[in-house]
């Protein structure tokens, strides 16, 4: 089930109170901000002295294939990578429907070169073509790349005995995250936890009775302080604060599943990932907004390592609310399984199913 903005006959997503879309480079820059115009199809960056971004989009009648022809910048230096990427994105964005991009004469340019994998056109024209479902994938935006190293595959002896996992990378520090939901017109981001900063709202939350009833953590801080610690000596695992426009709303856990207490109860594979998650500030509830973190935390993990191909989960099995988000999101359920303190469902989210299917 592709999850969306509700959009029009021609696939459009209502612009009406939304004309600047803020796009975010994996190199940590400040964002860029597109500016669209009420009808969606022309496209300009905004507020960058010395620097120039135009484009104009053209649908077909299909409404998901279109044609974005850009006047600036001009592809031809490496650099512009990042404005053609907030370009393509604003595009992605304004049409909830689009599939497919061509680019006009963009074809084999050096700022296009970690962008598109195919070229296309008729008569010797040279087109790029740049899909949704690529795209969404490439490590341009969003994942903020100086927080992360990149590790080879090489066999750790830390983990269970038998189920040894590669050699794990160091946890990241600070900001890893950040992406604009123009559905709901707000920034969402992810940092890691800091238990000198954070303990008092980790506290808050987890002594909450809707929280505490799932995560049975309602403790003492003293006694979070110490699973906290805990958690930064573990190498399969690490907690993230989630944001919107820059408010703490959750709490996010990122483990390897191979060394994971849910690896016994399936085949895992060695980059194989899953999360668990809680909504902590009340004022954000809801399913638009609940749905908005389960796309951004798979579109993470999966940015974040690309020889991962599946996100798995564990939620209860009789948590029926939480594995309606899962199927909304492109999970499925696939047997369940009885760990000692509960009934679980075993949830799998394929990456290509995940950006085949999920509007981000």
């Amino acid at each position: 089930m592709t999850i969306a903005p509700k959009i029009d006959a021609a696939g459009a997503t209502p612009l009406a109170t939304q004309t600047t879309s803020r796009h975010f480079p994996a190199r940590g820059d400040a964002p860029l901000l597109i500016e669209i115009d009420g009808h969606g199809d022309r496209l300009r960056l905004a507020g960058r002295e010395g620097l120039s971004a135009e484009a104009e989009l053209t649908l077909a009648a299909d409404g998901v294939s279109g044609r974005l022809a850009i006047t600036q910048p001009d592809g031809l230096h490496p650099a512009e990578a990042d404005v053609l990427a907030a370009l393509i994105e604003a595009a992605f964005q304004s049409r909830s429907a689009l599939l497919r991009l061509e680019l006009p004469d963009f074809a084999g340019k050096p700022a296009l070169a970690g962008l598109s994998i195919e070229s296309g056109g008729t008569e010797g024209a040279a087109d790029a073509i740049v899909t949704r479902s690529l795209f969404y994938q490439l490590p341009l935006l969003w994942r903020q790349a100086g927080r992360h190293v990149a590790y080879p595959a090489i066999r750790s002896g830390l983990g269970p005995v038998d189920r040894q996992p590669p050699l794990r990378p160091a946890q990241p520090n600070g900001e890893i995250y950040k992406r604009w939901l123009p559905h709901l017109g707000m920034t969402l981001s992810l940092r890691t936890i800091d238990r000198r900063r954070d303990l008092d709202l980790f506290h808050h939350w987890m002594n909450q009775p809707r929280v505490a009833f799932f995560w049975e953590l309602a403790q003492s801080r003293e006694e979070l302080d110490r699973y906290l610690a805990a958690q930064e000596a573990d190498p399969h695992l690490f907690g993230v604060i989630g944001s919107f426009d820059e408010e703490p709303v959750g709490y996010f856990e990122f483990y390897w599943a191979k060394e994971d207490r849910l690896g016994p109860h399936y085949e895992p594979e060695d980059f194989d990932r899953g999360w668990h998650g809680l909504i902590g500030n009340p004022h954000h509830l809801g399913r638009a907004k609940t749905l908005a973190w389960f796309r951004s935390l798979t579109h993470y993990l999966f940015l974040d390592e690309p020889r991962t191909q599946r996100i798995v989960g564990e939620p209860r099995a009789s948590h029926h609310k939480m594995l309606s988000y899962c199927a909304d999101v492109a999970y499925e359920k696939v047997k369940e399984f009885d760990f000692p303190h509960k009934r679980a469902a075993l949830v799998c989210c394929e990456r290509e199913r995940f950006f085949r299917e999920i509007a981000l």
